[in-house]
């Protein structure tokens, strides 16, 4: 349905006021007060306060129990991966996915960027699956994670630096690295030589590579990640990394990505 014709139908005009604390919610940064809410949805905060109960109900918002904060809720978090499932390319890249784990016999998955970072969006275990808290909806660091400094590589810095901002801060205040702008340069020079991330320290135990996928635009708009334990990995380095990076430059191919 066209949103003219949409526009031209009755519908139910609570919903759509309604939805206004949803849109604020999803533009904003991080978990907001009811009042800042209200606010951003131009209405009285105990009329706010309505909607967020009932949309808590439904699990579109949660509230925090430690502070009192609203944010998107699981229900939330679904919709918006099954909308982004349903991209062209996510959708084109499923039997890739599918194909990279038959070849190298790892676990597998895609990732996209969203409102929150670098986001695990598919996800296919291998016949020994890793045991890791990375899974479907996942958002991964920017800095530490190979999913990660692929977005971080090769997408514009405008669009990444408020989120290298953050984590530089919170590595810095836990004793992590990176914790420096230098260091995040060298890991930018160092993937996009490379033409892939490789990281053996995010998550003990457990090594992963990625390769950017590119749209018809030249922009990157997948990630195409591999990851195992790290002894048997490791030791296959090589042909992991070469057979992920050659179904990431097909698929770039398929989106019509510029030779190059």
């Amino acid at each position: 349905m066209s949103a003219r014709k949409a526009k031209s139908q009755q519908g139910i005009s609570s919903i759509e006021v309604g939805a206004r604390l949803l849109q604020a919610l999803t533009a904003a940064a991080r978990p907001q007060m009811l009042r800042d809410l209200a606010a951003a949805a131009q209405m009285p905060a105990a009329k706010a306060h309505r909607y967020l109960v009932s949309f808590m109900r439904m699990g579109l918002v949660e509230q925090q129990h430690e502070t009192g904060l609203y944010d998107l809720g699981h229900f939330a978090l679904d919709l918006g991966l099954s909308a982004i499932a349903r991209l062209e390319p996510v959708s084109l890249a499923a039997p890739a996915l599918a194909e990279l784990r038959e070849e190298i016999g790892q676990t597998v998955a895609l990732a996209v960027w969203a409102n929150h970072g670098a986001t695990i969006v598919r996800w296919l275990g291998a016949d020994t699956p890793v045991s890791a808290s990375l899974r479907v909806g996942a958002v991964m660091p920017l800095t530490r994670s190979a999913t990660g400094q692929v977005f971080l590589s090769f997408l514009p810095n405008d669009t990444t630096a408020s989120f290298v901002k953050k984590e530089l801060a919170d590595q810095s205040r836990l004793g992590l690295s990176p914790h420096t702008r230098e260091e995040v340069d060298q890991i930018i020079a160092q993937t996009r030589r490379r033409g892939f991330a490789r990281t053996s320290d995010f998550i003990p135990g457990i090594a992963g590579v990625a390769a950017p996928v590119f749209d018809q635009s030249g922009a990157l708009t997948l990630g195409l990640v591999a990851l195992g334990y790290s002894k048997p990995f490791d030791a296959s380095m090589d042909a992991i990394a070469g057979a992920t990076v050659r179904k990431a430059q097909q698929l770039s191919r398929r989106l019509g990505a510029p030779k190059g």
